[in-house]
């Protein structure tokens, strides 16, 4: 579980998807990620991409 910042200063709890728990992606604090997030509860997200 990650708590991410989003551009307008809010908090999200993001966990990270499948496809990058399998190949073993590593995410460091500073990393911009893309993130898929539910309308019905936005302070849960899941990290589906790790931008350079």
């Amino acid at each position: 579980m990650f708590r991410v910042e989003l551009d307008n200063k809010h908090l999200v709890l993001a966990t990270i998807c499948g496809k990058m728990r399998k190949r073993w992606v590593r995410l460091t604090v500073g990393d911009r990620v893309k993130m898929e997030m539910s309308p019905y509860d936005l302070t849960k997200a899941r990290i589906v991409w790790r931008c350079r």
